[in-house]
């Protein structure tokens, strides 16, 4: 039988792998509002005039809201991936706590890795394991 140690070890290889997978599609998902960066893009080109098209302001925010959304799902997604490594050789304890509890923002994906992450990293055996003191 495993013991507490190995499943821990276990636990926390299976939460990084699936830290990459989660950044990933946090990543991709942040690659959506291209639409809406290409829409701007076109308004403020004369590409929509036929005639009386939209006014600059039209083609300026959708520009600046794609950007600001694309900017901040991409950290988030950066953050997550840099959370896999740091679980796999159990550094950056209080990093982990904070992607983990950042992640379960995220529905449905990130809700559950963050509770499942929050869930492992509160065991004393795991915050030995990076150093922490148990209390």
């Amino acid at each position: 039988m495993a013991s507490a140690t190995d499943d821990d070890a276990q636990h926390l290889r299976l939460l990084s792998i699936f830290h990459y997978i989660v950044g990933g599609m946090m990543g991709l998902f942040g690659c959506f509002p291209i639409i809406h960066f290409v829409v701007g893009i076109a308004a403020l080109s004369g590409a929509m005039n036929n005639g009386n098209g939209p006014p600059a302001a039209f083609g300026w925010i959708f520009i600046t809201v794609a950007v600001a959304v694309m900017t901040f799902m991409w950290s988030v997604a950066i953050a997550i991936i840099l959370a896999g490594p740091k679980l796999r050789d159990r550094t950056g304890y209080t990093y982990c706590v904070v992607v983990a509890a950042v992640e379960c923002t995220f529905m449905p994906f990130g809700t559950v890795l963050g509770v499942l992450t929050l869930i492992v990293l509160m065991r004393p055996s795991v915050k030995a394991a990076f150093g922490v003191s148990a209390t």
